[in-house]
Formats: structure tokens, sequence, C-alpha cells
């Protein structure tokens, strides 16, 4: 007989129920025909060193727990364990928490060896070593797709010595190399999404720094730049065609240069100085279509250009530019016609998407929308029509549209907020009336779904008030002042589903709340303190066949079982009460018991032990 292979080993387990499984082989390590415990499709005696775990816990006298992680994970579908001992089966009960224990989902304790982390969605965000509750040793990360993102070495948390990060769309190397304190440190090598290597060299602090070689993307190899980096930048060297031929070189951050796209296409030709782009140069879009050249000074444009439409590459400005803003030239539409003039930063002016849609035309003003003008979403349907001031929209009379072009708000704005005037809803009927930023307001997304409604003050959101999400599920109910969430109770929601439901004290979670698993079932209610999870007071909850099972009870701190608390197996019978320390099962005055109930130990523990 056998069984499917799973996930979880040994080294998730604690080590108390090791000694459970070796009371039950024999003192070799061998077993009995009938004494056969098969984990990830292995028999227990194949598991290396599985006799001589040390310092193994001495709480747990009885065999009781073995079977509380077994049959519990069985039924979970988590781990498939087979065990075939009769006499031991008979022997054996359950106990939740162990299972998330072994699973990692809580912190229970200060971690030491082998373990995994979840997000609170219940995905996997890391697996490996730890040491004094910290990443120590060996692990490997991942996001919340499963996808690995980082294996390499740890040091008290953070990524220290050498690691792989990993493309999370193919799973290709991005990067290996060295790291310390969590940064880019030492020699490395880059790559790009296909696997093949873009740059090695050396890092500081994050950033490229020292010696380094740099490839084309398709050149199979060829040099693209060869020489040093300063703080990210190229300072000295030289660049090559992809010919292999001396195209530039740069010296002390001086002379010209290239950039390319990550698919070996051009970003950029043209002179740098402390390697930014400064005198004259070209940019180029993803496309390989000239879209800018003429002027640089510290990475922006400055002086004479000419900039191109991203589509089609005709000539849509040509003038000066001062701090990257259009300042004195012509601009033209897609007939080659001179479409507006500005001059010294003013004048009535046209702006683009990408796509080709107008995005705005109106006045300008020292290089910035102040005037009159009209904004359109990228599908090029009418936004908002008024004023501006200093670049800042909505200043002055103006209106305001729903997608569809239905009026949304028509009155005066200041600083962007509405200020005096109505607001309709999708029927084109008054909804709300705003006097001087005050007045009981509903605010709506482009499509017409409610957004809030509630009080304004001063122009923001003050007094009391409703949030929706974009699905239209409540988001956030209380109180508001100077615009953001201040008293009251907010709900997050994951694909529909209630996630969090906790309460809001002078703008941060405090107080009572609830938090529930990607099921929409409640897994913990409790006390909050200055936006901290498990601040006083609390439960947690898991489910057997779809039953709410209570496993803990008891005090908080900091997130962390602190204080007085009682646990639970799965049938809802206790199994200890007494003190927590940081976390720490079992410090101080406890008893433990029996499932029917009667007393296997009263006295003091220390970390989970007793202090007998």
């Amino acid at each position: 007989m056998g069984c499917d292979e799973v996930k979880e080993d040994k080294n998730n387990y604690p080590k108390r129920y090791m000694d459970i499984i070796n009371k039950n082989l024999n003192t070799n390590g061998n077993h009995s025909n009938n004494t056969d415990i098969i984990i990830k499709g292995k028999k227990m005696d194949e598991l290396e060193n599985i006799k001589n775990e040390k310092n193994i816990g001495k709480s747990i006298e009885t065999l009781h727990i073995l079977k509380d992680i077994f049959s519990f994970l069985s039924k979970k579908k988590k781990l498939e364990i087979i065990v075939y001992n009769k006499e031991l089966q008979k022997k054996l009960d359950i106990k939740i928490e162990d299972y998330k224990k072994i699973r990692g989902i809580y912190r229970i304790g200060e971690r030491n060896g082998k373990g995994k982390e979840y997000n609170k969605y219940d995905d996997l965000i890391f697996e490996g070593e730890y040491l004094n509750g910290k990443r120590n040793g060996k692990g490997k990360e991942y996001n919340k797709y499963d996808d690995l993102i980082f294996e390499g070495e740890y040091l008290n948390g953070k990524r220290n010595g050498k690691g792989r990060e990993y493309y999370d769309e193919n799973g290709y190397l991005k990067f290996e190399g060295e790291y310390l304190n969590g940064k880019r440190n030492g020699k490395g090598k880059e790559y790009n999404d296909n696997g093949k290597l873009l740059f090695e060299g050396e890092y500081l602090n994050g950033e490229r720094n020292g010696k380094v070689r740099e490839y084309y993307w398709k050149g199979k190899g060829k040099f693209l730049f060869e020489g040093e980096y300063l703080n990210g930048k190229r300072w000295n060297g030289k660049g090559y065609n992809i010919d292999g031929k001396i195209e530039f070189e740069i010296k002390e951050g001086k002379g010209k240069g290239k950039e390319y796209f990550e698919d070996g296409n051009l970003i950029f030709e043209g002179e740098y100085l402390n390697g930014k782009w400064n005198g004259k140069g070209k940019e180029y879009n993803e496309y390989d279509r000239l879209i800018f050249e003429g002027e640089y000074l510290n990475g922006e444009r400055n002086g004479k250009g000419k900039e191109y439409d991203y589509l089609d590459g005709k000539l849509r400005f040509e003038g000066e530019y001062l701090n990257g803003k259009m300042w004195n030239g012509k601009g033209y539409n897609k007939e080659d016609k001179i479409e507006f003039e500005i001059k010294e930063g003013n004048g009535k002016v046209k702006e683009y998407y990408i796509n080709d849609e107008l995005e705005f035309e109106g006045e300008y003003l020292n290089g910035k929308r102040n005037g009159k003008g009209k904004e359109y979403n990228y599908n090029g349907e009418l936004k908002f029509e008024g004023e501006y001031l200093n670049g800042k929209i909505w200043n002055g009379n103006g209106k305001e549209y729903y997608d569809n072009g239905i009026l949304l708000f028509e009155g005066e704005y200041l600083n962007g907020k509405i200020w005096n005037g109505k607001g309709y809803n999708k029927e084109s009927k008054i909804e709300f009336e705003i006097k001087e930023g005050n007045g009981k307001v509903k605010e709506y997304y482009n499509n017409g779904e409610l957004l809030f409604e509630g009080e304004y003050l001063n122009g923001e959101r003050n007094g009391k008030g409703k949030e929706y999400n974009y699905n239209g599920d409540l988001k956030f109910e209380g109180e508001y002042l100077n615009g953001k969430i201040w008293n009251g109770k907010e709900y997050d929601y994951f694909i529909g589903k209630l996630l969090f439901e906790e309460e809001y004290l002078n703008g941060e979670r405090n107080g009572k709340g609830k938090e529930y698993n990607d099921n929409g079932e409640l897994i913990f209610e409790g006390e909050y303190l200055n936006g901290e999870r498990w601040n006083g007071k609390g439960k947690e909850y898991d489910y057997d066949n779809g039953e709410l099972i209570l496993i803990f009870e008891g005090e908080y701190l900091n997130g962390k079982r602190n204080g007085k608390g009682k646990e639970y197996n799965y049938k809802g019978e206790l199994i200890f009460e007494g003190e927590y320390l940081n976390g720490k099962i079992w410090n101080g005055k406890g008893k433990e018991y029996y499932d029917n109930g009667e007393l296997i130990f009263e006295g003091e523990y220390l970390n989970g032990e007793r202090n007998e």
C-alpha cells in the first residue's frame, strides 16, 4: 500500500511529534510489518535521523497528538498520511492548532528550523529556515500565484549571501548573485525574460557599481557596453554596435551613449554629463519610432527640440522646452497644419494620449494649464470642462461628466474640490447640492456606480459617510475627518468575499474586528490597537467539514498570544489553559488535559515545556 506524495515533510513537525512516532518504532529505527507509517511516499525509517531528534519536548507523554495531525490533515486534504498500526490508531487523537503550526499560518512562538509563511489569503509566500523567529539560512519566496520569485540565503530576516530572482510570469532566471541586508551587493548577473544574459558585474546597495558588461538582448552574447558604473549610471567605458565595433566612449560620466529597451530597441542616443542626458539627443518609443530630438539638461528636455507623434511619427511640436515643458513654439495636427502656438509658456495648447486621442485643450500660463480648458478620457469622451489654476484641475466654474457623456456635476471648484453646485445621477436628476464646500454629497465612479455618500465640509469628506468598492460592496461606514477615514467600520473584500471588518478610531484600526478566510469563513474576532491586529482579548477559529471550531480564546499583545488563554481540540474539548508570553505557548502557570477532561499536568511551563 502507498499514498500520494505531499509537499510537507518531517521538518515541518514540532519535535515532540517525532518522539511520539519514535516510541512506536523499534529502538533501532526499524519497523514491524504492522507498524508502517508512510509520509511523502516513504516509510518513517527511511527519513534521515528520525530517531536522533534532540531536545524533544517533554510536555506530551501520551500518543494523542499524532492522530490529531494525521486524521485532521487527511480531512482537510492538505496532507495525505496513512497509519497502518491499528493499536497506534486507537491511542491517537486530533488537535487543530497543531495543524496550523505545521502549515505555518500562525507564528506560535519563535520559529526555529524549517517552516512556511502564508499571507492573509492563505497563499504560501515563504518556505525555508528560521532562527529566533526570523528567516535565517536557505529559503524560497513566492508570489500570490504560487510562482517562485526568489531562492537563496537569509540572515536576520533579510536576503544575505547568494541568491536567485525569477520572473513570475514564466519562471525564467532574472538575477543571480550576492545580497547584503536585502539588497544586491557584490557580483551578480541579470537576464531577460527569455533567459538571455543582459548584464554581469558589481553592485552596491542595490545599484550597479563597479566593473560591468552589458549585452544585446538579441545579440547572442555580443557586448553592448563594457566598463564601469557609478550609482546605477554608466561612468567609464565603451559601447559597441551589434557588429562588435566601438560606437561610443564615456569618461567620468561624460560622452555619447545609447540606451535600449529589453527587446533591443533603442530608447535614447545622445550626450551624457554626470551619467545623465545632457546636451543633444534623441528619444525612441518601443516601436523604434523617433518621438523627440533636441537638447537636454539634467535628464530633462531643455532648449530647442522637436516632438513627434507616438504612432505615426508626424511632427507634433517644434520649439523650445524649459524643465521638460513646452515653452516657445508651434503645435501641429495630423494634417501637418499649425494647431496652436505658445510663447513664454503661455497660449492655447492641445495635449494627446499615446493612442492619438485628445487629452486636453485649453489655456497655458508659465507652461501649465491655467484658464479655461477641456479634458477627455482615453476614449476621447469629454470628462471635464472648466477653469484651471497653476496646473491644478478644476478651479472656478466647471462641469464634470460620466463616461457616457451625462452630466455628473455642475458648479464651482476650488483646488480640485467641488465647492458650490449641483450633482446629478445617471438619470440626470439632481442628487445633491453643495454650498461653500459643505453639504451632503454623492461621489460616483466614471461608470456611474456609487463611490461615496455622506457629509462634506470645506470641500472634503467630513462627518458621517459610506464608501463603496467598484462592485457596489460597502467598504466603509462611519465618520471622516479632512477627507480621511476617522471613526467607523471598514470592510475588505477579495473576489466578492468579506475578508476583514474592523473599527477605526482617530484614523487607525482600534477596537473590535473580525477576519475571514477566502471562503468567507470567520477565522478571528477580537480587539485591535493602533492598527495592529490582536491587541486585547480575541478568539481564533477553524473549520472541519464546514463546522466552525473554536481553537483558542484569550489575550493578545502586538499580534501574539500574551497573557491568559485556552486551547481546544477540533471537538471543542479543552486541552490547555494557562499563560502565554510573546506568542510562545505555555509560559507560566498552566493545566493540560486529556480529551476526556482528565488532568494530565498542572504546574509551570517554560517555552512550551513543563518546568518540573
